[in-house]
């Protein structure tokens, strides 16, 4: 399950969702710069932490690709067993990478120094992290199980940083013993929830059990293909499920894309149909459009389906969950972005280049809207005509049926024409169906 734009797509809800017909939930990549956001009478916002925590029976764990940092973790667990929700379930991968002090000092520092070049990070240290994992300098979870190891290994380091803390970013040292003390004790507290994740999935595999690969981000956020520079440190693609998870691609049978009825994106970069007048703030009030993470404002537009056709092809989906269609009740008419105009050209396809991209302007269809609320509704017969038809339309513009419609926060707002995990290997809302051949075949 990924985000098919650039992230904060509602992915969270979603994953609530199938996570009562999956029996393992995986975070796979991404670190506390994720958010979730989950309404289940109340509300949770999780950032490392699987969304299927919340389901007794369900297994949770953070995979190998994920970055870790532990006095976050350590917060989420608590606040959830202070609620009388279980943890016990939860399994930490010993490969993941652990964010460490300097990481979110580098990160902070690294971003104000960018100036008119910053990126728009979340400040949490996530890039530095993954930066040391490929530099072969960074510390894994394994290596906070170990007290020698993990000593030797952060008195190195954080002398190695403290260089770069103090000559390049004018900041003072960092006392290793201290930091060392902090997080020995976080590791004994860590120390149940560690294991072999890769073995345990085997396991879960050969036992014929779903697994459901929870993506962070978005597709336009992937360090590899996304809106470079102007992306995260991971792969939030499909693909990057079997590298942050430890598993064959031949596992994974399904790839579920999740996306907003309009598009957002937080922080720098282009962003072709973007609003800047009352309607853009319209979707963002209505929208709730801010960051779980930084409480940042999300920039909103209009639907883009260059760059839906873009996450079909690079996630190879099979079917997409829409949601906050309700954000777009009220609207008289609504535009949606079919293709690009670059340099005089029609552009049918997403451009690699941010330069290219900051050049398209979107070609736009406009549809009526339906003007009445679907925030009750709960079968796709319920919904009003023209919002079958703008949802028919998004499905034949990407060419990949829709298999859930959320029209609401909350679980029960939600429309399941299929389940993606037990139901047949193909949505049922495409462009050639209708709602009475929908609740037949479903009844069927």
């Amino acid at each position: 399950m990924i985000g098919a734009q650039w992230g904060d797509e509602g992915k969270g809800k979603i994953t609530d969702l199938l996570s009562k017909s999956a029996d393992v939930v995986v975070r796979y990549q991404g670190g506390v710069n994720a958010g979730h956001t989950l309404v289940v009478q109340q509300t949770f916002k999780l950032h490392l932490i699987p969304s299927g925590i919340l389901y007794p029976g369900t297994q949770c764990v953070i995979g190998n690709g994920t970055v870790i940092d532990p006095q976050v973790l350590l917060r989420e667990i608590d606040q959830l067993e202070a609620l009388e929700i279980s943890t016990k379930n939860l399994k930490i991968s010993e490969n993941a990478h652990v964010t460490m002090p300097y990481h979110r000092l580098i990160d902070q520092a690294s971003e104000a120094h960018r100036g008119t070049h910053k990126i728009g990070t979340t400040k949490r240290g996530i890039g530095p992290t993954y930066a040391d994992k490929s530099e072969r300098t960074g510390i894994r979870v394994i290596d906070l199980m170990e007290p020698e190891t993990l000593r030797k290994q952060l008195r190195w380091t954080i002398n190695y940083k403290n260089v770069i803390l103090e000559k390049l970013y004018a900041l003072p040292p960092l006392d290793p013993e201290a930091a060392i003390a902090e997080y020995l004790e976080y590791a004994e507290r860590l120390r149940p929830y560690v294991a072999d994740c890769g073995l345990l999935l085997d396991e879960a595999i050969q036992q014929r059990r779903n697994i459901l690969f929870e993506g962070a981000q978005g597709t336009l956020l992937d360090l590899d293909h996304g809106t470079y520079p102007y992306v995260t440190s991971s792969n939030p693609v499909a693909g990057g499920a079997c590298v942050g998870a430890g598993v064959g691609p031949t596992t994974i049978d399904r790839a579920l894309g999740v996306a907003k009825a309009y598009t957002t994106r937080v922080g720098e970069g282009p962003f072709p149909t973007e609003l800047l007048g009352d309607v853009g703030k319209m979707l963002g009030a209505r929208g709730a459009e801010f960051g779980t993470t930084t409480g940042r404002q999300r920039r909103c537009g209009w639907f883009d389906a260059a760059i839906g056709r873009y996450a079909v092809r690079i996630n190879g989906l099979d079917c997409l969950a829409i949601t906050k269609l309700d954000v777009l009740d009220s609207l008289e008419e609504i535009k949606v972005c079919v293709a690009y105009e670059l340099d005089g050209q029609r552009c049918e396809y997403f451009p690699r280049s941010t330069r290219k991209l900051a050049r398209c302007q979107p070609i736009y269809e406009t549809l009526p809207g339906w003007q009445r609320s679907t925030t009750d509704c709960r079968s796709l017969a319920d919904l009003p005509g023209a919002a079958l038809d703008y949802l028919k339309f998004l499905a034949e513009l990407m060419a990949v049926p829709i298999a859930i419609v959320s029209v609401g926060a909350k679980r029960e707002q939600t429309i399941i024409i299929e389940d993606p995990i037990h139901g047949p290997k193909r949505a049922l809302l495409s462009a050639n169906v209708s709602p009475v051949d929908v609740n037949q075949e479903v009844k069927r």
